[in-house]
């Protein structure tokens, strides 16, 4: 009894690691386009269209103590991870890239910042997405043999 009360505990904090992720993410983007005024570029917005409805989705299963829900937000955060890991494979590794189709007005290949040399805006969106998709599948896996 008290090891799945352990998990139970752990489940949550961990949903609720999940919810800040992409609450810092989404509040991290919103920083960079409206207050230093970046304009974001075709992928940056794929990203935060896969980005901000986990702030809602992981809101309520945090207060639903929803553990369920990790199965979904495991494939749309891999989704954003994939996205994030092309976006920021196209800045570095803009060489490869030259002869690909320029995807709107502000090029995907800008790096607005670049911290300690690798940190990028794509970069610290994987890391959210990584984040996310790594409680959700913890959680999920801890609930799965919960109920075996």
């Amino acid at each position: 009894m008290e090891e799945k009360t352990k998990q139970k505990d752990s489940r949550e904090h961990l949903l609720y690691l999940a919810w800040m992720a992409s609450v810092l993410s989404m509040f991290g983007s919103l920083y960079f386009s409206e207050i230093r005024e970046f304009v974001p570029c075709t992928l940056c917005w794929y990203q935060r269209i896969l980005m901000y409805p986990f702030v809602i989705i992981l809101g309520i299963a945090v207060i639903r103590k929803d553990y369920k829900i990790t199965f979904y937000t495991m494939i749309l955060s891999g989704f954003g991870a994939c996205i994030s890991i092309y976006h920021y494979s196209k800045q570095k590794l803009a060489s490869i890239f030259e002869s690909s189709a320029s995807c709107g007005p502000v090029p995907c290949t800008g790096e607005y910042i670049n911290w300690l040399g690798f940190i990028t805006i794509p970069f610290m969106a994987l890391v959210g997405f990584i984040m996310i998709f790594t409680c959700s599948l913890i959680i999920w896996k801890k609930t799965k043999e919960m109920n075996e």
